[in-house]
């Protein structure tokens, strides 16, 4: 755990010792020690603040990165622009996750440990068991579940009929996403004829930072949604945090709705919400696909989406930071192909050639 404020060491560390599965192998006031204290205790996961003395979490993630490579790394950040803005630096330097600091006004003592406690503790038990089972082959001699083979996916039946031609995209992704997302939507061509949604698991402030960062980079454009947005061919649209996205059809076209209904698996904004209310526009003339991720946030909704028709895919595990999701749909027989992130632009751009529209200026 690093952090330079005692305070937030003090409450963490209270809340990771009483989940009682995980052991704090050492604490470390900025980058430098960390550094350190990652050599000496070979710890399962890192958790590390950003903006500390010395040497901050940038600084610290590309160094501890050089020497471990595969060491799951959580950045701990604040919920704001600037923040958000780093986290995703963060991740895209070579963190796996993010968390956010609990506030240090709302509920005391208390009620941040148990912040603390809901984020934090369900992404190290995802992320050291991801490590643990990538890691698997050195110890597999000497421990039983390591020499357990991991479930392969179950391959979908072949289709009765052909699938109808997509008119829109689908993307679901969480833990690990935002730099998924970065590596896929950059590869997709900018004349794309269909729409693009996406549900990334984020707070708010965050999934506008990030949906500024991918338009920079992407020859489609992309932009965080708000309620009414027309959802048109050649846009990205990104679900808002704290908000679910949904599509309604209406007399001028189809258009994006936001809501705060219930959190659907534990989220808001859901994949499901996304994807089941995309059945109701398009029916099976949809491409979904499910990104890295913890839970099954997703599941449901392309379990509706390919008994419509539509087709579904998936990254696979060795490219997933964790293959939750994915996972959840490719064991359940519903994905047309589970793939490896880079390969995955290719074969989406395949299933939605049929067209053109001006690449934007």
């Amino acid at each position: 755990m690093v952090d330079d404020s005692a305070v937030v060491r003090r409450l963490v560390t209270t809340a990771l010792r009483e989940a009682g599965d995980i052991e704090v192998a050492g604490v470390a006031r900025d980058g430098v020690e960390a550094i350190e204290q990652v050599a000496a205790l070979e710890p399962d996961v890192v958790v590390l603040d950003i903006e500390m003395p010395r040497l901050d979490g940038l600084g610290a993630v590309v160094a501890i990165r050089e020497d471990h490579p595969r060491l799951p790394i959580i950045m701990f950040s604040t919920l704001t622009e600037r923040g958000a803005a780093a986290t995703l630096e963060a991740l895209s330097r070579g963190a796996s996750d993010y968390v956010t600091k609990p506030s240090n006004t709302v509920g005391g003592v208390t009620a941040g440990i148990e912040a603390v406690r809901e984020q934090l503790v369900p992404r190290i038990r995802a992320l050291a068991g991801r490590r643990r089972l990538a890691a698997g082959g050195a110890a597999a001699a000497s421990s039983t579940a390591a020499r357990t083979p991991v479930t392969p996916p179950v391959v979908r039946p072949p289709r009765r009929v052909p699938p109808a031609p997509p008119e829109v995209l689908l993307i679901g992704s969480s833990t690990g996403g935002p730099d998924a997302l970065a590596r896929l939507l950059p590869a997709l061509p900018g004349d794309l004829r269909v729409p693009v949604l996406i549900v990334q698991h984020m707070p708010p402030v965050f999934t506008a930072m990030l949906a500024q960062r991918l338009d920079r980079e992407c020859a489609l454009r992309v932009r965080e949604a708000a309620d009414g947005d027309p959802v048109l061919a050649g846009e990205v649209l990104i679900a808002p945090g704290d908000f679910h996205l949904q599509v309604v059809k209406t007399a001028d076209g189809v258009h994006a709705r936001l809501d705060q209904g219930p959190q659907e698996n534990f989220c808001r904004p859901a994949v499901d919400v996304l994807f089941r209310s995309a059945l109701g526009v398009y029916g099976g003339r949809a491409l979904a696909t499910v990104l890295t991720g913890m839970g099954q946030d997703g599941l449901e909704g392309c379990r509706a989406l390919a008994a419509a028709g539509a087709r579904v895919l998936v990254q696979d595990e060795a490219s997933s930071v964790v293959w939750g999701m994915p996972g959840a749909v490719a064991n359940a027989g519903i994905a047309d192909d589970t793939l490896p992130l880079d390969d995955l632009p290719g074969r989406i751009t395949a299933a939605l050639r049929p067209a053109a529209v001006p690449v934007r200026p």
